[in-house]
């Protein structure tokens, strides 16, 4: 992409791409019909993910070299041949990516919204067959590779850098389960309306869940797998809040809900450097399809909705927020000597952050006036300077 039409894009009247279609079919004029089952909101979540992975991954390894993180030797066994239990799993893993995934690139799920067509019995038998036979094939050769006349158990070295993709996919697992489970508890009344539909549906998630059950996730599995919780705490912090920015993105382009309240005001003087979206947005093509309808529409369908007046595009806040932290924090993660105060400072920062941004959200008040994200920003903002008082007092070198 050129450089032209990246400013194109950051400076036009609107940049709504519910889907990986749009953003092609605006930006180059090309109609990739499959790409109509691919959210926007979907892709950036996996590629904070993939993010998050490669900073955790590389603090990891600066950890391990500075003597901090050590291997844990784990009995495995070598030579053994592929069990049927290893070619099933890896058989259903193929067919699960042929039947649904590669059944979007053959039509499966024309005429349907990605969340029904993911949930439907829809999707492609013959790809679903064949990817799945190759990905049994594929373990069953790998085994074969491997094989011994006599299987034998040896030590293994296991660092914790090797772990970067058994974390990241707990996390993920554990993240998406807890943001879920947060918003049902936040929008109560909406879940009782239509409790499977909602819990089942793509849209709906609370970063704070998200990241409550997520962190308690990898908490366990580290302490399991005898790593030191808090260098392994500091070491994913700046990732963290890179993932949550990176995420972000994905909130503003296809408007899922998360934009601020209405934002009637002129654009002050000093910021009329900016583009107007920057100040007030009118969301049109939002996922959600919340507001008026939006006549033309017809290459945007089913998402053809604006909000009638603009709002505050706090997404778009919250991913430069977010990418400032991580800076900051990436910056002094070679300065801080003290183990825990990377982590202690990032709950803090993340407080501060987030209840600011509640100031001008669309959300469900709490007791007090709270939201249910107010709150747990102050509680973390209170953890992570109790955190940083206790470390100072209990210094144990991290760098």
């Amino acid at each position: 992409m050129a450089v032209s039409d990246v400013y194109f894009i950051f400076t036009k009247s609107y940049i709504m791409y519910p889907t990986l279609f749009h953003f092609f079919y605006d930006v180059f004029g090309i109609q990739i019909e499959f790409l109509k089952f691919l959210p926007s909101f979907g892709f950036c979540v996996a590629m904070s993910f993939i993010a998050a992975a490669y900073f955790f991954g590389k603090e990891l390894k600066r950890k391990e070299d500075l003597g901090l993180l050590f291997p844990v030797e784990e009995k495995v066994l070598k030579g053994k041949p592929a069990s049927v239990w290893e070619l099933v799993s890896n058989g259903l893993i193929g067919f699960v990516f042929g039947f649904k995934f590669l059944g979007l690139v053959f039509g499966s799920a024309e005429g349907m919204l990605m969340e029904d067509y993911m949930l439907s019995k829809q999707g492609n038998l013959l790809t679903g067959l064949l990817v799945g036979a190759l990905f049994a094939y594929l373990k069953y050769r790998e085994r074969e590779k491997e094989k011994l006349p006599e299987p034998k158990w040896v030590d293994e070295k296991v660092y914790p850098s090797m772990r970067v993709g058994e974390i990241t996919m707990i996390a993920a697992l554990g993240g998406i389960i807890g943001a879920k489970l947060f918003h049902q508890l936040e929008y109560w009344d909406e879940f009782l309306a239509d409790p499977i539909g909602n819990l089942f549906s793509t849209k709906g998630l609370t970063f704070y869940g998200g990241l409550i059950c997520g962190g308690g996730s990898v908490i366990y599995f580290v302490l399991k797998k005898k790593m030191n919780a808090w260098v392994i705490m500091d070491s994913i912090a700046p990732a963290l809040i890179l993932a949550y920015a990176v995420g972000r993105i994905g909130c503003q382009v296809s408007g899922d809900g998360d934009w601020g309240i209405e934002s009637l005001d002129p654009k002050p003087e000093w910021l009329s450097f900016l583009p107007d979206w920057m100040w007030g947005y009118t969301y049109p093509h939002n996922v959600n399809e919340v507001g008026v309808h939006m006549y033309n529409c017809e290459a945007w369908a089913p998402y053809c909705s604006v909000l009638p007046t603009p709002h505050y595009p706090t997404p778009f806040y919250e991913t430069i927020m977010g990418l400032s932290i991580f800076a900051i924090l990436w910056l002094l993660r070679k300065k801080i000597n003290i183990t825990g105060l990377m982590f202690c400072s990032y709950l803090i920062f993340n407080g501060v952050e987030r209840y600011l941004i509640e100031q001008i959200r669309v959300n469900p008040e709490t007791v007090g006036g709270l939201t249910q994200a107010m709150a747990i920003a102050l509680a973390l903002i209170g953890l992570g300077v109790v955190g940083i008082i206790y470390f100072v007092f209990n210094k144990k070198k991290a760098v």
